[in-house]
């Protein structure tokens, strides 16, 4: 499956920002994970369907209610199968 590195930046960090994600990625199939980063920014690695990576990096585009996404970059990663999608501390 396409898999996707995604380093987010901005106000991303209690925000219930891995939470949401943790929601809109069992909405949309996509599989994974996502942590924040000592640097205060979240990143995440998800695999899936050409369309589901896509609805799931809208979605980061803009996360949750109280987050404020000043940056979002994706890197290509090797084909990957994650078995659910989780938070890791």
């Amino acid at each position: 499956m396409p898999t996707k590195k995604i380093q987010v930046k901005g106000i991303v960090q209690g925000v219930f920002y891995r939470a949401g994600a943790k929601e809109f990625a069992a909405v949309s199939g996509v599989t994974g994970w996502i942590r924040n980063t000592i640097q205060g920014d979240v990143e995440a690695v998800i695999t899936g369907s050409t369309d589901q990576l896509e609805q799931f990096i809208n979605w980061c585009r803009k996360g949750p209610a109280r987050a404020m996404v000043s940056d979002l970059k994706i890197f290509e990663e090797p084909d990957t199968q994650f078995k659910d999608f989780r938070i890791l501390r």
